[in-house]
This record gives structure tokens, C-alpha cells and sequence, in this order.
């Protein structure tokens, strides 16, 4: 096992006519948090459906511990995601919607329990889903993703609908998370929040336009993660 937990690389995607994601490269090192960015219709929703198995590259490769998704055994136990296409049954309960996830991930029984306390849902588990706000939501989706006992999570705008408190909490079950050999993934727009937690950046336009660590992106006097960004996306930086 090498020291990536996903590697994309040279990874094309096109709709047609249409190149949503062009000769795409970054790597995700183990034990990291790596922060995706990019603007609305950048790739990034792309590259997380190509990574995870429900798109097929139109070239190039994308891999998790090394295979791609399709032929991981017991995939749930090398990640987990939450991303939009992720939906729950409004009707039935939280801890309902996670025995699904369990079974389907061939997670044991206590597992449930277990997701439902980590993610501070477990005085609502019998709560319908319909009745949860959208914050509770995201956590519950958090939960579904971790009911494998994943080595990798892969979390697509997780701090929507959270409030200042859940945020903060996020960032620290996500810092915490990493501090126990876990690595993430995650897409967001909030990038004040994200600075704060991630190590790498990759920002991407289709192709990558920055791919490494955070500290060597803001080096300079002044710059924060915001500026830095903008830059790349509006080509200020090569």
C-alpha cells in the first residue's frame, strides 16, 4: 500500500461534446485532509462521481488504496461518502436509514449505535427524517458514510446547512478523524472555514490549477486561502 489514499490521474471526463474534467491530476496523501475547490462547474462534483465509482473516466484513472472503486472488496471499509444523489427515505427513522446502510456495508450490528453517538444524533435516532433540520441531515449523511469503519472519507459541502456551533464541531470530529490515521476528501465552498482545517488544496478548472499543501499556497505576507483562490480561478496565477 503506498502513501496515497486516492490518486487521480490524467483523468478525463466528457459529456458529449461537453469536457467537464480535463487530464485531472492530484493525490490524496494518507492522514490528510485535502480540500477540493473550485468554481460552480469546475469538475469538482465530476471528479468525486469518477473517483467513487459511479462515472467511468472517459481516460485516465482514478483510485482509492490503489484499485479503482469498482474492484475494492468491501469498498464501505475503504470509504466513505457523503455527497447531493445521497438521499434518505424521509419517512422512516435515522437509526432505520443507518440498519440500511449497515447491512448493505456488512457493518455489525453495535455500528449503528456507534455512527449515531459520533455524530450526536443518538436522542433523535427514532426521529423521522423528515423532521430533521437540514444540519441534522448532514450529520446523518456523515454517519451513513462512516458506518464501515472507512479509511477515507469523501464529503461533498458537508457544513451546509450547519450552523456556527455544528460547524466548529465539524471541524473538529474532521481534525480528530485525521489525528486517528483517517484521510478527507472534501469539496466546499466555504473556504474561510476550510482553510482552517486542511493541510492540501486542490483547486481545480477542469484541470488542475493548484494541487499541494495549503501553507506553500498562502506563503505569502498577507494571502489567505480566499485570495489565493481567486487568483487561480480568475488567472492571475499561472
Amino acid at each position: 500500500m503506498n502513501d496515497n489514499a486516492i490518486e487521480v490521474r490524467e483523468l478525463t471526463k466528457k459529456y458529449g461534446y461537453v469536457t467537464a474534467v480535463q487530464d485531472l491530476s492530484f493525490t490524496v496523501p494518507r492522514g490528510a485532509i485535502v480540500g477540493l475547490l473550485g468554481p460552480n462547474g469546475a469538475g469538482k462534483s465530476t471528479t468525486l462521481r469518477t473517483i467513487v465509482g459511479l462515472l467511468r473516466p472517459t481516460s485516465g484513472t482514478a483510485t482509492i488504496d490503489g484499485a479503482p472503486f469498482a474492484a475494492l472488496r468491501n469498498p464501505a471499509s475503504h470509504v466513505g461518502v457523503q455527497m447531493d444523489g445521497f438521499g434518505f427515505e424521509v419517512g422512516i427513522t435515522a437509526r432505520r436509514h443507518l440498519e440500511i446502510a449497515r447491512l448493505a456495508a456488512g457493518a455489525p450490528r453495535q455500528r449503528v449505535d456507534e455512527v449515531l453517538e459520533e455524530v450526536d444524533l443518538l436522542s433523535v435516532a427514532k426521529r423521522r427524517v423528515k423532521t430533521f433540520s437540514t444540519g441534522m441531515v448532514q450529520r446523518l449523511g456523515l454517519a451513513a458514510a462512516l458506518i464501515g469503519s472507512p479509511q477515507t472519507l469523501i464529503l461533498d459541502e458537508p457544513a451546509n446547512g450547519l450552523d456556527p456551533d455544528g460547524i466548529r464541531w465539524l471541524r473538529r470530529y474532521l481534525r480528530d478523524y485525521a489525528a486517528r490515521g483517517g484521510t478527507v476528501l472534501i469539496s466546499s465552498h466555504q473556504l474561510a472555514e476550510l482553510e482552517q482545517v486542511v493541510d492540501d488544496v486542490v483547486v481545480i478548472k477542469r484541470r488542475a490549477l493548484y494541487a499541494g499543501k495549503l501553507s506553500d499556497l498562502v506563503a505569502r505576507d498577507g494571502d489567505s486561502l480566499e485570495d489565493r483562490y481567486f487568483d487561480l480561478v480568475e488567472g492571475v496565477v499561472a
